[in-house]
């Protein structure tokens, strides 16, 4: 190959330059193979806080369900309305529709639909007034006859949604003060 000295230089270049992207696709390789090592553990990190927010989410929904349902299981009475009885969280599916109510209270005459929400939000206005009262009528054709009233509770409820609820003629629950049951009949010290 001495004949061409300047081919050799350069096949000799071609081969160093080849030898250090390969060195390079290496390193490349590698930092890829970490970067994909961390995306899978941020991955799963995000599935589990994922999880835990949606728990903490169904755990503040059902509290705020079950203060209400007990209240109103109390005093069972809307309004000037009094009910005989109280369902909570009913299912119901019938032909190819199915919903679900938070509280329903009834009578002879009369039911009230009570929508509950950790905070209520405008949306939930809108559907508790023009879906829930249709499904409801859907699913239980048993109480077509019946006067349907409504309510919805929360713990935080935006002044403007309490004001068009009421302009609706629905009534809205809040928690008010620090009502609390303490049962202490067996009281013992330890």
């Amino acid at each position: 190959m001495k004949k061409y000295p300047m081919l050799e230089k350069k096949m000799s270049e071609l081969i160093e330059l080849q030898k250090k992207n390969e060195t390079q696709l290496a390193k490349t390789d590698a930092q890829l193979a970490k970067t994909d090592a961390q995306l899978a553990k941020t991955d799963a990190q995000l599935s589990r806080t994922t999880e835990i927010l949606s728990n903490i989410g169904i755990n503040l929904g059902k509290v705020t369900e079950e203060y209400f349902y007990d209240t109103l299981k109390e005093k069972m009475s809307l309004g000037e309305i009094k009910f005989d009885a109280i369902s909570f969280n009913l299912q119901h599916k019938y032909k190819n529709k199915q919903d679900e109510f938070n509280i329903v209270m009834y009578n002879g005459k009369a039911l009230a639909i009570i929508e509950i929400k950790h905070k209520v939000h405008p949306s939930d206005l809108e559907k508790l007034s023009s879906k829930k009262v249709e499904s409801f009528r859907e699913l239980f054709p048993q109480y077509k006859h019946h006067k349907i009233y409504l309510g919805i509770g929360g713990f935080s409820i935006p002044e403007s949604i309490v004001k068009e609820a009421l302009k609706k003629g629905i009534a809205v629950l809040k928690q008010k003060g620090e009502v609390t049951l303490i049962r202490d009949e067996k009281l013992k010290a330890y």
